[in-house]
């Protein structure tokens, strides 16, 4: 069985996570908050207490975005080190692109979706939740955002050689990739690839 390492879990475990919860994975939740009770509490700049090559799939969804520019380079040097040498990584984040197409067009402050915790604007998108915010929660908030292009570019530099996804048809925008250590062939990455990213 292999081993997925879900990043930023929160609440969530792998029977919600596509591509995941067909019986061949081994879940090990990881976050900084242990009011969610994660196996492993830790930050995405320190998982020092994941073992090296030790996980074979790492599933990181709205994570990146929540700590600083010049820290996403230390986190991807984290999930290099944590994987397998076969490993990858799946990243789902907000697409900045679409977000400030929606802003140029006055919509800051227009409801774009609703979500479990509410109708959802850009500006919650761009800057955090604000109602989470309010509650107590600060890692709900944002400090940095990509669009397809620079999420690419962000795990070219950090070493992973084959990266596949794009912009993802979500109201307000959302950004989705599979990056390997490994070169992989078409065939090989749409094995991977189709079963996780969202409809």
């Amino acid at each position: 069985m292999k081993t997925l390492l879900n990043v930023g879990c929160g609440l969530s475990n792998i029977s919600e996570l596509k591509g995941f919860n067909n019986g061949n994975w081994k879940e090990i939740r990881f976050d900084i908050d242990e009011v969610v009770e994660p196996d492993v509490l830790g930050t995405l700049t320190d998982m020092s207490l994941v073992k090296t090559a030790s996980i074979d799939a790492i599933y990181s969804s709205y994570n990146l975005d929540h700590i600083y520019a010049h820290e996403v380079p230390i986190a991807l040097k984290e999930f290099y080190r944590v994987l397998s040498e076969d490993g990858f990584v799946v990243i789902i984040c907000p697409d900045l692109q679409t977000i400030c197409e929606l802003i140029a067009n006055d919509k800051y402050l227009e409801v774009i979706y609703e979500s479990p915790l509410g109708p959802i604007y850009p500006i919650d998108i761009l800057y955090g939740h604000r109602g989470q915010i309010e509650a107590g929660n600060k890692y709900m908030a944002k400090k940095v955002g990509f669009t397809y292009a620079a999420l690419d570019a962000t795990f070219s530099a950090a070493g992973f050689k084959t990266r596949y996804g794009g912009r993802l048809p979500k109201p307000g925008g959302e950004l989705a990739m599979v990056a390997f250590k490994q070169e992989k062939s078409e065939e090989e990455i749409k094995k991977i690839a189709d079963p996780i990213f969202p409809n």
